[in-house]
Parts: structure tokens; C-alpha cells; sequence
């Protein structure tokens, strides 16, 4: 059971997401991702809690609710889906196009 916070103030702790989310239900996990390059949060995270009576109470209250200066998305999580690999623009393989070889001279 799964809760996709949106919006978040890039200041944001999981401990300070943990503390608000737990006025609703059991706070099992918190996942704040972060960029890679820079190590700052992205600006969205996971809640995981414990029961969906406890996802259902922080969805109803939090969504579009103003915390640190911004109006937060909150939502049910949805699994995550998968790269697609080809397409109309190929296998993303790389190589070549244009019909010729650079060893043809």
C-alpha cells in the first residue's frame, strides 16, 4: 500500500514526511528519491502505510493541501512501468542511418 506525494518542497526530510503522513495510519516506509548528479531531493515521494484504511485517510486529507509553501499531489501509487524498448524509432540500439559507412573511402 502505497502513496505518491507530489509537489514537495525540496527541503523536505523523509522524518518530516514520516511525522505528517503518521497523523493518518502507520507510516511502514518513506522512499524520497533523489538526483543522482546533484543529491537533492526530486520534488516527490513514496508513503508507504500500514493498512489501505490509512492510505485512504492521508489521500482524502492531504491532496491539494498546502504543506512548506506548496500545494501537494497526493495520490494511490501506480507500479511503475516499464521502458518500452523499440517502438516505432527502433531498439534504441544506436548505430548507424544515413546509408553509408565511414569506412567506405
Amino acid at each position: 500500500m502505497s502513496v505518491y506525494v507530489g509537489n514537495l518542497s525540496y527541503q523536505v526530510a523523509e522524518e518530516e514526511l514520516s511525522k505528517v503522513f503518521s497523523e493518518y495510519g502507520t507510516v511502514k516506509r518513506v522512499q524520497l528519491p533523489t538526483d543522482r548528479e546533484t543529491g537533492r531531493p526530486r520534488g516527490f515521494a513514496f508513503v508507504e502505510m500500514e493498512t489501505e484504511a490509512a492510505e485512504a485517510a492521508a489521500i482524502e486529507a492531504l491532496d491539494g493541501a498546502e504543506w512548506m509553501g506548496r500545494e501537494l499531489k497526493v495520490n494511490k501509487a501506480r507500479p511503475r512501468e516499464e521502458k518500452s524498448r523499440g517502438g516505432s524509432w527502433g531498439n534504441n540500439r544506436g548505430g548507424g542511418g544515413g546509408g553509408y559507412s565511414r569506412n567506405r573511402y
